[in-house]
């Protein structure tokens, strides 16, 4: 009975619209020495809003119906909006709603149609629009009910005038606006809005878009590409600040606008894109400093810094002006990463840089994400397989190497193929680089021979876009920037080892047996289906 909220056919402005819908309240008064009363007189009011409490509180629509069900003499006419209401948030808490008996739901349609005669014209109106919003048929008994009982309300009048189509920025707005479409992103509802066009839209609606493409990780190059025309289009109106808050400076929305390129290691084809972004920079580069780098840090992952703006960043002045600010350490790190990628990337840059005492660490530890997620992480799985395959003393586990990118597994490999251990090898390699061959270690003192540093880098499904191709741009930077110093990347996907699930090591049954180490039959070919990625490449198709 019930249809899939936001199909492909639904109309985005007839949903938005749907839920603008405010809640019924009950006409009461609030608490006082002589208790909850209805205007008016009459019983006290006290069952009747315990009875609201409990509707909101139900588990699930069986629970909503018994509720309703149980307590005739106490249900009002606003109760049944609550109720409705609660069962759209039951539905659409999860990804997979768990079935609804088709009786339930008939007997709580039954319940409003032999009541909705004691309705109000608006718990009428507010009921017949979630009904809709849930997927009650347009010919079935609820909605035909409600919607009579309307007509018979309202006074005849003439039809009224045709409501305007809502242009293509607007559709976009109501979508993104919907809480179930953020949780749930929906990239054929998202391609079919990007033929509006850029004109239309505003900055406050492109920012949504910009930021829900970076969220969910959508690298969808229609809409991103939509995004960058606007840029170009508009970078008048962002500058002289038409539509935008007075104290809000225009590079805070171009940052956000930009958020994604950087994010989702998509580089437009808009050849605008990057002289627009140069002017943005020379002319709010001093206003915001933070939106200023989180800019630059964006250009980084993609490898289009401008030497201008470099040259500002570094200069003393904008040094001294972000110390002591509040955002002061999070400047700091982003410069630090981008005088890494001067160092590494730049080779013609003649600039001021970063002062060596101003520089901070630029990743000390893994990521957010990788934080956030550990739990379905393959990572233990991995340790556990080096430590059968190697032992302990041959690699070390997040490692932070300098100028302070975290490693997920470190080894050092001799020239004959040789895994040495760890605590007779320095493990970090010079940086700034040695000018060697890219890849090639500096020899060791004390074995007096070429040993390579090889990082594993663990590859898991979050650490790509949405396609799974596409490397994000922070993991793209990170390794590039490994490869540029010297170290031999690894990748190892995660699809290609056994499900995360809780080591027999750690229940106190250590693994002895060598046919159950989960890496014994791993290659770097299942890894790395192309087994020949040149080191510090970008992973942009």
């Amino acid at each position: 009975m019930l249809r899939v909220l936001l199909s492909a056919q639904a109309s985005p402005a007839r949903l938005s619209g749907l839920l603008l819908i405010p809640p019924v309240q009950p006409c009461c008064l609030g608490p006082s020495k002589w208790g909850d009363r209805p205007l008016g007189g009459g019983p006290r009011a006290g069952h009747v809003q315990g009875l609201q409490r409990l509707l909101e509180q139900a588990k699930s629509p069986g629970e909503l119906l018994r509720w309703l069900g149980q307590n005739p003499t106490k249900v009002r006419a606003h109760h049944y909006p609550v109720a409705l209401r609660r069962l759209g948030q039951l539905l659409g808490s999860q990804p997979r709603p768990p079935p609804v008996e088709q009786a339930t739901l008939q007997d709580l349609s039954q319940l409003i149609i032999r009541n909705c005669p004691s309705f109000d014209i608006h718990t009428i109106h507010v009921c017949l629009h979630l009904a809709v919003l849930l997927g009650f048929p347009s010919d079935g008994p609820l909605v035909c009910a409600l919607e009579q009982e309307r007509r018979f309300r309202l006074p005849p009048k003439p039809p009224p005038p045709l409501q305007p189509v809502l242009r293509g920025g607007q559709r976009l707005e109501a979508a993104l606006s919907c809480p179930r479409f953020l949780r749930y992103p929906r990239q054929n509802l998202i391609s079919s809005l990007a033929e509006a066009r850029p004109e239309e839209l505003t900055p406050h609606v492109m920012v949504l878009l910009a930021q829900h493409l970076a969220r969910h990780r959508l690298r969808e190059p229609q809409l991103l590409e939509a995004i960058a025309h606007f840029l170009v289009v508009q970078e008048a109106q962002l500058s002289s600040k038409v539509g935008l808050p007075p104290t809000l400076p225009c590079s805070s929305v171009v940052q956000k606008l930009v958020l994604p390129f950087g994010r989702l290691n998509y580089l437009p084809l808009e050849q605008q894109f990057m002289p627009c972004l140069e002017r943005i920079l020379a002319r709010e580069a001093g206003v915001a400093p933070l939106a200023t780098v989180n800019i630059l840090m964006s250009l980084c992952q993609l490898r289009c810094l401008p030497f201008r703006a470099l040259h500002f960043v570094f200069s003393p002045g904008f040094i001294n002006h972000i110390s002591g600010t509040p955002h002061a350490l999070i400047v700091r790190r982003y410069l630090s990463l981008l005088d890494a990628a001067v160092e590494l990337e730049l080779p013609g840059y003649r600039g001021p840089r970063l002062p060596r005492r101003q520089q901070v660490p630029i990743f000390p530890q893994p990521l957010i994400t990788d934080r956030a997620r550990c739990k379905y992480s393959h990572k233990d799985i991995v340790a556990e397989g080096l430590r059968q395959l190697l032992g302990e003393e041959k690699y070390r586990q997040d490692l932070t190497v300098p100028p302070g990118y975290c490693t997920d597994f470190l080894l050092c490999v001799s020239s004959s193929g040789a895994v040495l251990p760890v605590r007779t090898q320095d493990p970090f390699l010079p940086y700034p680089p040695r000018s060697c061959p890219q890849g090639q270690a500096a020899s060791n003192p004390t074995t007096r021979d070429p040993a390579q540093r090889v990082v594993l880098m663990l590859r898991e499904r979050w650490h790509f876009c949405r396609d799974g191709r596409v490397l994000l741009g922070s993991r793209a930077l990170r390794e590039r920037h490994l490869g540029l110093m010297g170290y031999q990347l690894l990748p190892v996907r995660g699809r290609t080892l056994p499900d995360p699930h809780p080591h027999p090591c750690h229940a106190g049954n250590p693994v002895s047996s060598p046919h159950s180490c989960p890496l014994r039959n791993w290659s770097h070919r299942e890894a790395c289906p192309s087994s020949r990625a040149t080191l510090g490449r970008s992973s942009r198709p």
